[in-house]
């Protein structure tokens, strides 16, 4: 049976928001079950019956991209598998998508409930900006969009080098906050979701909610760093037909 988590936020009553989680599909192990990663090494039988599903319980028409880590925002086009991190919509029944095991998804909506948006957020995407420019692809102000942070890898397991820490600090000094020293000498344990709500902030968005889930440490989802080999969930936002 498909399970998923419905964001708890006050959105919009026509904004509808999931992120799916292992449970429901066909795959077989290591991608048990409802994997939607295309690009994992599973089946490729098995990821389109897995997206089929998806698609038919909630009757929409998920725009998946081909992530890379980068900043750019598409236009979600169901048609069209774009490289990107970042996609938006103003049209009913086309979710945009983000994919992840142990990345943050980020999702937008602006109060209107005329906008949608769904974010891909690695620590180097969330570096290079890819939050500040999903904002700005939704072309409204900023105190009028709402964030929620889905399930990603926790600050008890984000374990990163002083490099990392060092990029983020050098373009908001706050960022220091998100970072504390490791048991491992010379390494620091960051907070992804500190790091992203900072950021929103600085933009102007207070309006945040979500995070507290470990993508590690929870076996409803599935992990990267928990096991390299593995399959993807994904986290989808869509205006109501």
């Amino acid at each position: 049976m498909m399970d998923w988590l419905i964001p708890d936020w006050p959105a919009p009553a026509g904004v509808k928001a999931c992120v799916t989680t292992r449970a429901g599909g066909v795959s077989l192990a290591p991608f048990d079950s409802l994997n939607l990663g295309d690009h994992v090494d599973d089946n490729p039988v098995a990821v389109a019956e897995n997206r089929r599903r998806l698609t038919e319980h909630f009757a929409i028409q998920p725009a998946w991209l081909q992530q890379v880590h980068g900043v750019v925002v598409a236009h979600a086009d169901p048609a069209v598998v774009a490289t990107a991190d970042a996609s938006w919509t103003a049209t009913p029944g086309i979710a945009c998508t983000a994919m992840t095991a142990d990345c943050l998804p980020v999702l937008f909506c602006d109060r209107a409930g005329t906008r949608v948006a769904a974010a891909h957020a690695g620590w180097r995407g969330l570096a290079a900006g890819v939050l500040e420019a999903t904002l700005d692809s939704l072309a409204v102000e900023p105190t009028q969009v709402l964030a929620w942070l889905g399930p990603a890898i926790g600050p008890k397991a984000f374990e990163v080098g002083p490099e990392v820490r060092d990029v983020f600090i050098a373009q908001l000094p706050q960022a220091s906050e998100a970072f504390v020293p490791s048991h491992n000498a010379g390494k620091f344990m960051a907070d992804i979701y500190r790091l992203a709500r900072l950021r929103l902030a600085a933009c102007g968005v207070t309006a945040v909610y979500g995070g507290g889930l470990c993508t590690v440490t929870d076996p409803r989802f599935f992990s990267y760093r928990r096991a390299p080999r593995t399959g993807r969930f994904a986290s989808l936002i869509w205006l109501e037909r």
